[in-house]
């Protein structure tokens, strides 16, 4: 059968050490049929201190708006970096104001102007499974509900990221955060299950990055608080899971702000590099790792996972289906 090369509109190529995934082609395409100016380029996905809001004058093609951000939605597929802008431009797909038109113009921009970033599934041993993970409270200004946004590292490759608006509104940050932690939990968890069914064992306690200090002493804690009582069930599943040694909660570098929230293009750039993405035209060659051996769990794991995703389309999860969610787990 040959080595795989094209897998649903995702571009393969590899060395002895890495799988590199792209959507160029598709990109190109889409870049080519878009009818505004995109040639101004930018450096971050949408501009600095936006809030997009349902107010404001309506544009009044909504049909080509729709389409294009429709065809955004299969770009983080490769492109974890869109992935909080394209969740926040689906919300409004359906009735669009000119100053949504002017943040998809931004963000398309940008997919110009990096359309040779691609993610790089790098072969690493032992396989570690990572997690970074942040919610913004009372992100959105029309529902102040929060946004959950981590991203799952196994090794240095990415293979799974959300970025979604909570379904209730949060009455403090800790409460936004441990709801978060709690979708991340059951998350990781389906992930060491299929982990250990492509027979990798062995998988020490997976860590949850969390910038909350509180809510690592609720996970820690055995006594709920009356204070905390409207998260219980959240509580109990994250503390099930700490005291059964599957994961350990410290507190690191921020990482996962870039799902969540616009960033300095300066700040952006630094948690860009971090995810398991590079731009192919400054490295002249990939090497390094300890050769396929160990890369096969990994791309099998990631082919699935995509697979998973894309069937899902049409139902309540992950893509497009005007629910605010984006989840994508990539494939090679």
């Amino acid at each position: 059968m040959g080595l795989l090369s094209y897998f649903l509109g995702i571009e393969v190529s590899n060395t002895p050490n890495n799988y590199i995934l792209t959507q160029r082609k598709y990109t190109k395409e889409m870049l080519t049929d878009y009818e505004l100016d995109i040639s101004k380029p930018a450096v971050t996905p949408f501009p600095l201190n936006l809030k997009l809001s349902p107010e404001g004058d309506n544009y009044p093609n909504a049909g080509l708006c729709r389409c294009y951000v429709g065809k955004l939605n299969f770009l983080p597929h490769t492109r974890p970096d869109l992935s909080f802008d394209v969740q926040s431009l689906s919300q409004f797909s359906h009735s669009p104001k000119l100053s949504h038109i002017v943040s998809l113009t931004h963000t398309l921009g940008y997919v110009n102007h990096t359309t040779c970033q691609d993610i790089i599934l790098r072969a690493t041993y032992p396989l570690t499974l990572k997690d970074l993970s942040h919610s913004d409270w009372a992100a959105c200004p029309s529902t102040r509900r929060s946004v959950t946004s981590y991203i799952l590292l196994l090794g240095t490759s990415p293979i799974s990221w959300k970025s979604k608006k909570q379904s209730t509104v949060s009455k403090s940050s800790s409460e936004a955060e441990y709801m978060e932690m709690s979708q991340v939990v059951g998350e990781v968890s389906w992930i060491v299950r299929l982990l250990q069914e492509l027979g990798i064992q062995g998988l020490k306690p997976f860590q949850i990055n969390c910038d909350n200090q509180y809510d690592l002493r609720i996970a820690k804690n055995p006594i709920l608080h009356e204070r905390k009582k409207h998260i219980e069930v959240d509580c109990h599943f994250t503390r099930d899971k700490v005291l059964k040694g599957l994961l350990n909660l410290p507190t690191q570098h921020q990482l996962a702000d870039i799902f969540s929230k616009i960033l300095l293009s300066s700040h952006h750039t630094n948690l860009f590099s971090k995810h398991g993405m590079v731009n192919v035209l400054y490295i002249p060659s990939l090497k390094g790792g300890v050769g396929v051996t160990f890369l096969l769990p990994l791309l099998t794991l990631c082919s699935l996972m995509f697979y998973i995703s894309y069937i899902e389309q049409g139902t309540s999860m992950h893509l497009f289906t005007g629910n605010n969610t984006l989840t994508n787990r990539p494939a090679f």
